[in-house]
C-alpha cells in the first residue's frame, strides 16, 4: 500500500471540560477523594527524593569537590510549575491516545465489549478536566495566598496522576481484550480499510480546500491551510508501519507486529483528524454564509431596540452615552460587514463573530440568530483547535491545553461564547507557538520521506529511541509506552 517522561507527581478534577471541580464517576468516588490529598504528599515526597539522588549522583561524579545536602530539598515554587505543566500534558495525551486505541477496539469487538474501557477514558477525563479548571483559575490568580496557590498546584498534578491512574488500571486488560501479540489479522484488516477509505477522502480533502480558497477569503481556510499534506504525510508513515507489521505476522513473528501495527493506528486516527477538519470546516462556512443575511436582520433589530431605549428615556444598564457609542460601532461593524457581503470573497464565519460581538455591548440579549451566530463562529475555533492539539501534541504545551479546556466549557455550557471564541483564539496561537518553538526533531531526509518526523510531532511515537520511540498505546504514564522494542 502506498499514498501520492513525564515528572514525579504530588494531589481537584474535555471533550467537556469543567470550570469547577466536575462530579466524579460514581465508583470508587469516596475512595479516591480520601486518597488524593495523602497520594499528593507522596507524591512530593517522591519528587523531593527523586531530586535529591540525581543532584547527589552528579555531586559523587564530579572530579572537583560537592557538597552533597544530607536532607533531600523541599521542592520550590518552579518545582510545582514545571511539575504541574508536565503532568497536565501527559495526562492529556494519554486521554487522547487511549480514546483513539479505544476507537480501534470497538470497531472490532463492538461497544458493550469495550464499555469498561469507555468508562476508565470517561472517568480520567473528568479528573483531567478538574486539573484543568484548577489550573486556569490559577493563572487568573485564584486562590491568592501563597500557601494555598502552592496546594493548587499540588491539586492539579494529584487529579493529573488519578488521572493517569484510571487508565493504567485497565491498561492490562484492554491488552487481553485486543490481543494483538497472539494475533493481528483482524486488527490489521480494520486498520488496512481505514487506511484505505481515507487515501480517498485525502484526495477529496485537498480538492475542497482548494475550492475553499477560491470561494472564500484567505482567512476562512486558514485553520486547516495544509492539512491534505498532513493527512498524506501520516499515510505515509501507516503505509510503512502496516506493511511492516504484515511482513511480520507472515513470517510467523506475530508478537512483534504488534508495536507497527499500534503505531499505523495511531497514523490513521490523525490522518481522519486532518481529512475531517476540512470536511467539516467546508460545511460550517457553508452554514455560517447561509445565516450571515439573517444575522445581520437580527442584529439591526438589536440596535432598533437600543435606540428605542435612549429615546424613550429606557432605565438602560449603561449611561446614555456610552450606549450612544455601542450603537455607533455596531453601525460602523454592521456596514462593513454588508459591504464586505457584495464586495467579493469574505470571511462568513468571522462575519457572524463580529456582528455577535457589535451588538453584545448593546444588553438587548434578545434569543434567536445573534446568539447562534456567535455560537457558530465559537464552535467552529473550537474545534479546530481540537483538532490542532490533537495531531500536534508532541509539541503542544500546558498553555494551550489550559485555554482549550476553559473554551470547551464555557462552549459546552453555553455561559459565554464569546469568551470560547476569545480564548479558542488563543489556545491555537500558543500551539502554533509551542509547534515554532520545538521545531522539527528529525531533520534528516528520510524522516520526511517515511513520515517520521510527522509521527513524533504528532506524538504517535514517544521519540524516546532513535527510530522514534515506541507507540503510544492506551494507558496513563506507566503504561502508554509498552510497545517497545524486545531487547537484544
Amino acid at each position: 500500500m502506498t499514498i501520492g517522561a513525564e515528572d514525579p507527581v504530588p494531589a481537584a478534577r474535555a471533550e467537556p471540560v469543567a470550570g469547577t471541580a466536575a462530579p466524579p464517576e460514581q465508583d470508587e468516588t469516596s475512595a479516591v477523594d480520601l486518597v488524593l490529598p495523602l497520594a499528593a504528599v507522596a507524591a512530593a515526597g517522591v519528587l523531593a527524593t527523586y531530586t535529591y539522588v540525581r543532584r547527589s549522583r552528579r555531586a559523587r561524579t564530579r572530579t572537583t569537590p560537592g557538597v552533597v545536602s544530607v536532607r533531600p530539598p523541599v521542592p520550590t515554587p518552579d518545582d510545582f510549575e514545571r511539575q504541574t505543566r508536565t503532568a497536565l500534558v501527559v495526562a492529556d495525551d494519554s486521554v487522547r491516545t487511549s480514546r483513539e486505541e479505544l476507537a480501534f477496539a470497538e470497531a472490532r469487538f463492538g461497544a458493550e465489549a469495550v464499555e469498561p474501557f469507555s468508562h476508565a477514558v470517561r472517568a480520567a477525563q473528568t479528573e483531567l478536566s478538574a486539573a484543568f479548571a484548577i489550573r486556569r483559575r490559577y493563572e487568573q490568580g485564584v486562590p491568592k495566598d501563597d500557601a494555598a496557590r502552592r496546594q493548587a498546584l499540588v491539586g492539579v498534578i494529584g487529579r493529573c496522576a488519578e488521572a493517569g491512574r484510571r487508565l493504567d488500571a485497565r491498561a492490562e486488560a484492554f491488552d487481553q481484550l485486543r490481543a494483538l501479540e497472539r494475533g493481528v489479522g483482524e486488527a490489521l484488516e480494520i486498520a488496512e480499510g481505514r487506511f484505505r477509505e481515507l487515501a480517498g477522502r485525502t484526495g477529496a480533502a485537498e480538492a475542497t480546500l482548494a475550492g475553499l480558497g477560491d470561494q472564500y477569503a484567505p482567512s476562512a481556510s486558514a485553520p486547516v491551510l495544509g492539512y491534505g499534506e498532513q493527512a498524506k504525510d501520516r499515510l505515509v508513515f501507516a503505509t510503512s508501519e502496516l506493511n511492516r507489521a504484515r511482513r511480520t505476522a507472515d513470517s510467523g513473528a506475530v508478537e512483534q507486529a504488534a508495536r507497527p501495527l499500534r503505531a499505523a493506528e495511531g497514523a490513521i486516527a490523525q490522518a481522519d483528524v486532518f481529512v475531517s477538519g476540512v470536511e467539516r470546516l467546508s460545511a460550517e462556512l457553508e452554514q455560517a454564509a447561509n445565516l450571515v443575511p439573517a444575522a445581520l436582520t437580527g442584529a439591526e433589530a438589536e440596535l432598533a431596540s437600543a435606540r428605542a431605549w435612549l429615546r424613550d428615556g429606557h432605565n438602560v444598564p449603561v449611561p446614555a452615552g456610552e450606549l450612544r457609542a455601542r450603537i455607533g460601532h455596531a453601525d460602523v461593524v454592521l456596514a462593513a460587514v454588508r459591504e464586505e457581503l457584495t464586495g467579493g470573497p469574505y470571511d462568513p464565519l468571522d462575519a457572524l463573530r463580529r456582528i455577535a460581538r457589535a451588538v453584545a455591548p448593546l444588553g438587548v440579549r434578545r434569543a434567536g440568530v445573534v446568539p447562534l451566530a456567535g455560537w457558530l463562529a465559537a464552535r467552529s475555533a473550537v474545534a479546530a483547535v481540537t483538532d490542532f492539539v490533537s495531531t500536534h501534541r508532541g509539541a503542544v504545551g500546558a498553555e494551550a491545553r489550559t485555554l482549550l479546556a476553559e473554551a470547551v466549557r464555557l462552549l459546552a455550557t453555553g455561559d459565554d461564547t464569546a469568551t470560547a471564541d476569545e480564548l479558542a483564539r488563543r489556545a491555537r496561537e500558543s500551539a502554533e507557538r509551542d509547534v515554532r518553538v520545538h521545531g522539527n526533531p528529525y531533520d534528516g531526509p528520510g524522516d520526511h520521506v517515511s513520515g517520521l518526523a510527522g509521527a513524533v510531532l504528532g506524538g504517535i511515537l514517544l521519540a524516546e529511541e532513535p527510530d522514534g520511540g515506541p507507540p503510544v498505546s492506551f494507558g496513563g504514564p506507566a503504561t502508554r509506552g509498552r510497545r517497545r522494542l524486545p531487547e537484544g
